[in-house]
């Protein structure tokens, strides 16, 4: 049986999309990061510190009401970030690994953060 290990292994990787191995390097990657929880296990209503990555960006150009928004993903879940009055940030980028810490909060059934504290990580 030990000799087949390895081979087992192999054909389990191949039959693996990217987007199950890029969801488990993030998700590997952001437990690693000090002080953060899982997005899925992150409480509402409450001060949580998030590690993900930048899947998606919105930039919302109501005058008066401007934002930009960044779904930020860490292979268990996704959040929404919003920075108010904001049509970009330099460094914040599709891809980009950030820290956010603020109060999570949700509407008509989307969890968000607005106007985090932020970082960038590596």
């Amino acid at each position: 049986m030990g000799f087949l290990d390895p081979i087992r292994r192999l054909f389990s990787r191949m039959a693996e999309t990217d987007e199950q191995r890029y969801a488990d390097e993030i998700q590997t990657w952001s437990a690693t990061v000090p002080g953060t929880v899982r997005i899925r296990d992150a409480a509402t209503r409450s001060r949580v510190k998030l590690a993900g990555v930048v899947r998606r960006i919105t930039v919302r150009p109501l005058e008066g009401s401007e934002s930009l928004e960044a779904l930020i993903d860490d292979g268990t879940g996704e959040v929404n970030v919003v920075w108010m009055g904001r049509r970009s940030i330099p460094g914040v980028n599709l891809g980009t690994r950030l820290v956010v810490e603020g109060v999570l909060g949700e509407q008509r059934s989307e969890r968000r953060l607005v106007n985090p504290k932020f970082e960038f990580s590596g």
